[in-house]
């Protein structure tokens, strides 16, 4: 069963060949005024600032909670890029020790900030066609925000394990070469936190699973 807050982990690895996980988000509404018990948080309001062209759904990502891993973690270099004063995309997913490009694509300054404490820094302001980039030491929720302008806001999950995905536009999802066990499969939304459910994946086998956030709001 879904529920918000659900956030010890169930992790129990086992021996045996990876498995995968396919599912499927959805986006529910919830009742007007009616409080959403989460773990994220806003120092400034976060607003719905996705363009039409973006999806709401490519704001959530789905990872599991606390997972194992052993090994080197594979690293990337992605964007999160500054135009129409906004950060696109709104929300990333990383590997600790993952780099983060933010390259200024309108024809005025941009700043890049965060107080978070995963990491707390500031890039300074810079131009449009510069770009400034941050590497990612430390696990968490990392918050981004400009000091020029008040409504830019985004987040950066670092994570210690690569078993997470943001979903398609139809919001599935797959995540592969998951060891067998039991976990905590979350998904996030920068405006509700985690909500989890409980899986088992069995080695060699495709575990299906179903997550609903209570992103919208009844009219």
């Amino acid at each position: 069963m879904l529920a918000a807050g659900l956030l010890t982990p169930a992790t129990r690895a086992t021996a045996g060949a990876p498995g995968t996980i396919s599912g499927h988000v959805t986006l529910a509404t919830r009742l007007r005024g009616v409080p959403i018990a989460t773990n994220a948080y806003a120092p400034r309001a976060v607003t719905q600032q996705a363009t039409p062209a973006t999806p709401e759904l490519r704001s959530v990502i789905v990872y599991l909670k606390d997972a194992p891993f052993s090994g080197p973690l594979p690293l990337s270099r992605t964007q999160i890029r500054q135009e129409g004063e906004s950060f696109s995309p709104r929300v990333v997913a990383i590997t600790r020790g993952s780099t983060v490009e933010f390259p200024n694509f309108d024809p005025y300054f941009h700043n890049v900030f965060s107080l978070s404490g995963a990491a707390t820094f500031d890039l300074g302001r810079y131009p449009d066609g510069q770009s400034r980039a941050r590497q990612f030491t430390r696990a968490g929720v990392v918050k981004l925000y400009c000091h020029i302008h008040s409504q830019m806001s985004a987040t950066v999950l670092v994570l210690d394990h690569p078993y997470f995905v943001s979903p398609d536009p139809d919001g599935r999802f797959t995540i592969p070469a998951v060891p067998p066990g039991e976990y905590s499969l979350v998904g996030w939304h920068e405006r509700v936190g985690e909500y989890a459910t409980h899986i088992t994946v069995s080695s060699g086998q495709t575990t299906a699973a179903e997550l609903s956030l209570p992103v919208t709001e009844a009219r």
